[in-house]
């Protein structure tokens, strides 16, 4: 065997999530011993994580593929592997019909499947029967930095009818609260002052282990009306013709809740108190799950001043059509209590425009519920049918694609207009930045709101520490200013 380490690449599209399976995934061939490489010539083992939320994702993966085609051709002994959510939801092989010189594909769950597979293409590289039964015990393999993505859980149990993730990641599964636990503590003990955590609809989780909170976390004793509600009754999931009554308790009863109170509140608690760690972030929540015990989380001491809660519709007929289990009303009633129980919160979403059936009225109520909220920023979509979803069976994609780029226009103006002004609020006030990166003399980061801030600095003592900024000058997307010494 030749003594020379194995060299790999890993190219990662789509969402925070994929980013952290590509860690584990690079922990895991670290294990056998590569290294890795940015060099595609250099590469034994070509990795591409794919993203399938739209259908210019999945283009530029096959691009991609296309693209080793050739490299493949002069090194036949080049294995090229595609993972992540078009391999997870590919259940009749048509995406991997045109993968054309792609030796493995699989979903992200069988990563720990690879010493095995690579053993058997290539001996020469790994000799191992050694096999992991959960990649999510993985350990993911990081850069040295002071932020870290960590996933709770994976998978999910909604169904949205636009949405591959089901049919991609699975079932709703949540990690040990210890596990979690763990890799937080050892983050924090190796210079990370910043955690995000990670989850399809991230404040659903439940805990499989809730004995492992502390006994005085006071998120695992659930209030007296909470145990009243017999969760033992759940609803059925709701047949799609049917009308959304607002506000129907049904449509709005938490899957986070139970006897021993809120786990996700309770694990944003735990976070809190590692004294190492300075800010803690989650993403993406689900707004039905937005229960109190997780709006009054949103003030504890370390959770930056930022919630990213997906609304994808101001219309409750379009939302039915969606699949989303909450009404307008509903997360309207959300976010008056966020601001109410953390005034001055920055707030960010995401919307879908030209869904099927999407009237210009319809439209226009989305428009009326992003001033209403008055968001700091949204990630505008028009919608791309996935196949295999609901929406695609149940639905005809109705709106011209002219029509899908008006409507996204219009709320990304709307978009522009507000992130500038609420931005004006910041100037010539002094806003906490940790510092990313310095390049070409200019510091750059996020402030407690997640607004990007720019500031001159020569010192790259400071990257990786949150320091004081005076604001002079904002922009949409960044805000500007100096060092206060």
């Amino acid at each position: 065997m030749d003594n020379k380490a194995p060299k790999y690449l890993i190219v990662t599209y789509g969402c925070q999530m994929n980013k952290n399976d590509s860690e584990r995934i690079a922990s895991l061939l670290s294990d056998l011993g590569f290294e890795p490489t940015e060099s595609d010539k250099e590469a034994d083992l070509i990795l591409i994580n794919s993203c399938s939320v739209r259908k210019s994702a999945e283009d530029r993966v096959f691009g991609r593929v296309h693209d080793y085609r050739k490299l493949k051709e002069k090194n036949p002994n080049l294995i090229i592997a595609v993972t992540g959510c078009m391999a997870g939801r590919d259940k009749k092989g048509e995406f991997k019909a045109k993968m054309g010189p792609v030796d493995l594909y699989f979903p992200t769950s069988d990563m720990v499947k690879l010493p095995r597979w690579i053993s058997e293409l290539r001996p020469d590289l790994v000799n191992t029967t050694d096999l992991k039964s959960d990649y999510l015990k993985i350990r993911p393999l990081r850069a040295p930095s002071s932020q870290a993505y960590v996933s709770i859980q994976t998978g999910c149990n909604n169904f949205c009818t636009y949405c591959v993730v089901p049919y991609a990641r699975g079932f709703e599964s949540n990690r040990p609260a210890k596990d979690i636990m763990d890799e937080v503590k050892d983050l924090a003990a190796h210079g990370v002052i910043e955690i995000t955590l990670l989850g399809q609809t991230v404040n659903s989780y439940k805990a499989p282990d809730p004995e492992n909170f502390s006994s005085n976390n006071p998120y695992v004793i659930s209030t007296a009306a909470e145990r009243s509600i017999n969760m033992s009754s759940r609803p059925q999931r709701r047949d799609l013709s049917e009308k959304i009554s607002p506000l129907h308790p049904e449509n709005f009863r938490g899957s986070g809740r139970n006897d021993r109170g809120n786990h996700f509140a309770a694990l944003l608690w735990e976070v809190n108190q590692i004294s190492e760690l300075k800010r803690v972030h989650w993403t993406a929540p689900y707004p039905s799950q937005m229960s109190d015990e997780v709006i009054d989380a949103l003030t504890l001491p370390k959770q930056v001043n930022f919630l990213h809660l997906p609304v994808q519709s101001g219309s409750n007929e379009v939302l039915r059509r969606m699949n989303r289990k909450y009404t307008r009303e509903q997360y309207l009633e959300i976010i008056n209590k966020v601001k109410a129980k953390r005034p001055g919160i920055a707030l960010a979403t995401d919307i879908i425009v030209g869904f099927s059936g999407e009237t210009e009225e319809q439209f226009q109520e989305t428009v009326s519920l992003f001033k209403e909220v008055d968001f700091d920023i949204s990630y505008n979509a028009q919608y791309s049918p996935r196949s295999g979803t609901l929406g695609i069976k149940l639905y005809e994609d109705d709106i011209p694609a002219a029509e899908k780029r008006r409507r996204w226009r219009v709320l990304q103006e709307l978009m522009e207009e507000t992130a500038l002004r609420k931005n004006q609020e910041f100037k010539d006030k002094t806003v906490n930045v940790l510092v990313e990166k310095i390049q070409d003399k200019w510091a750059s980061g996020n402030t407690d709101e997640m607004k990007l801030c720019r500031f001159p600095c020569h010192d790259p003592s400071l990257i990786g520490k949150i320091v004081p900024v005076k604001v002079t000058l904002v922009q949409e997307w960044q805000l500007m200013g100096n060092i206060v010494e």
